[in-house]
């Protein structure tokens, strides 16, 4: 069974160089483990999702910009996510805030190719399918 993802759990890229730190505001009005809880809606980039270190896709912006400028040679730079979509497919039959529960088996996708994974979800005592 998978974990509710709450503030505090950490996220990492495919295209990312490090790991992130989830940010979950309480407007939700849930606690799960002592910390606020995700929907699958929390996919914000800046309020719910930091940075990563750097990026690697080949997609991103700011990877061109780097790349171009070292002429051609593969350079990472700054991480600018953008996420059209929520996070696939949380726990539908959790409700928090009328939104389906983010559980650590979900991923969201972004624009220039990563896929965003949960390594740790912030706490160990609440589990939701």
């Amino acid at each position: 069974m998978a974990q509710l993802v709450c503030n505090g759990a950490m996220l990492m890229c495919t295209f990312g160089l490090g790991p992130s730190t989830f940010v979950v505001t309480p407007e939700n009005k849930v606690i799960g483990g002592g910390a606020p809880a995700a929907t699958i809606m929390d996919n914000i980039f800046g309020k719910n999702i930091p940075p990563f270190p750097l990026c690697n896709a080949k997609a991103n912006p700011t990877v061109i910009a780097a790349t171009t400028a070292a002429l051609g040679t593969p350079t990472p730079a700054a991480c600018v996510g953008v996420f059209p979509g929520p996070w696939v497919t949380g726990a539908p039959t959790v409700m928090i805030a009328n939104k389906p529960a983010l559980n650590s088996t979900s991923k969201l996708t972004c624009a220039y190719g990563g896929q965003i994974s949960i390594a740790f979800p912030g706490q160990v005592t609440v589990n939701v399918p």
